[in-house]
């Protein structure tokens, strides 16, 4: 059912657009009806226009808090025209049915952000702008809502296409972008009340949203039978998504994810630090005096599994570290800067996309992360616990020597971002060896291992993390046949008594952190 558009109603804050809009209404016979200060401003422009008190029984109160909150005006609005008794109401009081609302809202949004007084603040909450959205919406059968002046040409081609007629679809269409636009305009100040009202906010509520902005539709999820998309925060703060793409294709699902994971590992370390990141697990982290260092240690780890993968590092990248990645295929880079001579040298590489990020996403922020399962979603709090080295527990007999605590330092915070079962074969400030994601923890022990001989590396005096306790002793078993010195795990286990035994008779060091970190 396409609807005849008669009669419009124009009150809007952000007037950007409006003449020509209002103009065009004009050429297809639509007669306009406004609020004053909208209405002095078409007006003045030559568009004949109708004040909101003409049609209303009373005129605008409270020095303009009260302009379109009227019977009348809403009575037009909420018209369903296919009851004979709303047409006779409004016939008797004299009023045509409104089919078009055009409104847009008080920017409260734009008030928080530029920190206005409260007193300010509280007059930027839209009353009556927010209603008549609502009830154009609600009615959408009868009447049609634009909010921003980014509708006006959609409209217009509505209108063009179907001869002063506006169809069904989309005025529905319409009607949800309404109810999701008042969704997030009232969480933006139900957040404020939240924060002014200085009581902390609840993290697990008994219910739960969340105010995001669609940033762009993305070629495809996981794999190109799955559709997704690419939304922000809108609360401010921190985002990978705000990062700049200084070259390269878009990025993907899957990049966006890796992204994630490896600026978290970097986010542990205050040196240099470079992490390379596969389907979302680290296969190399690497620290040292500068980023060309870092990078160097971090591929060298598994340059097999790097083949492919995302690097990301917490310092600028100059031209010698630009050229060291260029001599491998990777698929993103991401770092605060970039040397003039190393962008041009990285853009020679033009399926590499390059993203520059600010400084400050490598400080570690907690926030919520969402797993959706079916019919559901588990929130929890990021993984942001720190255990410093002075906090752990020596419970061998052996103490580690300095070299192995540094070691096992480097170690224990990249087992923070493996897979479980995680264990991280390192030594010094470079991982030699990851095991990930194995169901058995002896299991990731012999691929750490394994890996990191295949790949040359010697395990001879190295070091050990587990994200997770030995459930038995046949890890510290397998380790010590690696040449493992020493080890750090969570500690927990019923058969702790039994590890400690087997490190002291393998004369390893072994310590508990008595913190867990399990990443599914």
């Amino acid at each position: 059912m396409k609807l005849p558009i008669k009669n419009a109603l124009i009150s809007v804050y952000n007037k950007e657009g409006i003449i020509n809009f209002a103009k065009e209404l004009s050429k297809f016979g639509v007669n306009i009806i406004a609020t004053s200060g909208t209405a002095l401003k078409l007006s003045e422009n030559g568009i004949k226009v109708r004040k909101v008190e003409e049609v209303a029984g009373s005129p605008e109160l409270l020095g303009g808090r009260v302009k379109t909150l009227q019977p009348e005006i809403f009575a037009a609005i909420l018209a369903d025209r296919r009851k004979e008794e709303h047409l006779t109401q409004l016939n008797s009081f004299g009023l045509d049915p409104i089919d078009l609302v055009v409104v847009n809202l008080y920017p409260f949004e734009y008030g928080k952000r530029k920190f206005l007084e409260e007193e300010e603040l509280i007059e930027l909450i839209d009353i009556g702008g927010a209603s008549l959205l609502r009830a154009g919406a609600k009615n959408y059968k009868f009447c049609v809502v634009l909010m921003s002046s980014s509708d006006y040409g959609g409209f217009l081609q509505e209108m063009r296409s179907n001869k002063g007629k506006v169809s069904l679809s989309y005025r529905k269409k319409q009607s949800q972008k309404v109810f999701q636009l008042l969704y997030h305009y009232n969480k933006e100040i139900a957040d404020y009340f939240f924060k002014s009202s200085h009581e902390e906010k609840e993290l697990f509520p008994d219910t739960f949203s969340v105010n995001l902005r669609k940033v762009m539709d993305l070629r495809y999820g996981e794999n190109p039978h799955q559709k997704s998309a690419l939304y922000r925060g809108v609360e401010g703060g921190i985002s990978l998504v705000d990062a700049d793409i200084l070259s390269g294709k878009l990025m993907s699902y899957n990049n966006w994810m890796d992204a994630d994971a490896a600026i978290g590992v970097v986010s542990e370390f205050a040196k240099p630090a470079v992490s390379i990141v596969k389907h979302a697990a680290p296969c190399g982290v690497g620290i040292g005096n500068n980023i060309l260092e870092a990078f160097d240690k971090a591929y060298k780890t598994d340059p097999v599994s790097s083949f492919g993968g995302i690097i990301v590092a917490n310092r600028g990248i100059d031209l010698k570290t630009a050229e060291n990645i260029t001599s491998s295929f990777f698929e993103v880079i991401i770092a605060p800067s970039y040397k003039k001579e190393a962008l041009k040298k990285l853009e020679e590489k033009k399926n590499l996309r390059i993203l520059k990020v600010d400084q400050t996403i490598f400080s570690p922020s907690p926030f919520l992360r969402c797993y959706p399962i079916k019919g559901g979603v588990l929130l929890q709090e990021t993984d942001c616990k720190v255990s410093e080295v002075d906090e752990w527990k020596v419970v061998s007999d052996r103490e580690p020597t300095q070299e192995e605590l540094k070691g096992l330092d480097f170690t224990w915070k990249v087992a923070k971002w493996v897979k479980s079962n995680g264990i991280v074969l390192g030594k010094g400030d470079r991982t030699i060896g990851i095991g990930t994601g194995q169901p058995s923890r002896v299991d990731s022990v012999k691929l750490a291992v394994k890996k990191a001989k295949l790949l040359g590396h010697s395990t001879v005096d190295t070091v050990l993390a587990s994200d997770g306790f030995f459930p038995f002793r046949d890890s510290i078993d397998e380790a010590k046949k690696a040449g493992v010195t020493a080890v750090v795990e969570p500690g927990g286990s019923i058969r702790d008594k039994e590890v400690i035994t087997a490190a002291n008779e393998n004369r390893m060091s072994l310590l508990f952190t008595g913190v867990r970190h399990f990443r599914h």
